[in-house]
């Protein structure tokens, strides 16, 4: 039940977060060409698991209290697996299992996700931008976002960075147009 709820949750954002994006170039507003990526991506590479240093709060992560971590995975038909995961304020870990796909060429840092049922796949508005905006040579430390720019992730391959690597990240981030006030520290153990 609760793995369920986790990941109708993960549906809603994903949801809000392509309906915003039509909206907001709908009415002439910044769109996709507001938010500049990565050049590329090697998402062999990109594979494993992520920690959550530090994020923009968010809704469907109120609950998770810490111990916030992804993992992917290469899947045989070329998608990658998503699994999402935090402990609840009971101790209890609970998780999201979804999907993301590439858009564009094989180094297109840009992805689609969802946590939607595979069976509503072939609607567009279960798919959720996935944007790599910020990743280091040795793919050890990486910022997620999407076009509008409201959702942010800030992970790495351990648990804790090291304090200049996180100033050196919010620097950057901050030159993209990001709000870093709003950026909110994830507790690892």
């Amino acid at each position: 039940m609760k793995k369920n709820l986790f990941a109708a949750i993960f549906f809603l954002c994903a949801v809000n977060a392509v309906a915003g994006d039509a909206a907001s170039r709908a009415d002439g507003q910044p769109g996709n060409s507001a938010l500049s990526t990565i050049p590329a991506l090697d998402v062999p590479r990109y594979m494993g698991t992520w920690y959550e240093i530090a994020k923009f709060p968010n809704w469907f992560q109120k609950k998770c209290t810490g111990g916030t971590k992804a993992e992917y995975s290469l899947k045989n038909d070329g998608m990658v697996q998503v699994i999402n995961r935090c402990r609840l304020e009971n101790g209890e870990m609970t998780e999201a299992i979804g999907t993301a796909r590439q858009i564009g060429p094989a180094t297109s840092p840009k992805l689609k996700v969802r946590f939607a049922p595979q069976w509503l796949s072939f609607l567009p508005f279960v798919w959720g931008d996935y944007w790599v905006i910020d990743l280091d040579e040795n793919y050890q430390l990486v910022a997620v976002s999407e076009p509008k720019k409201e959702y942010l992730w800030i992970l790495a391959r351990t648990p804790k960075i090291a304090p200049n690597d996180y100033k050196n990240m919010l620097a950057r981030l901050s030159q993209k147009g990001f709000d870093i006030r709003k950026i909110e520290v994830t507790k690892q153990d």
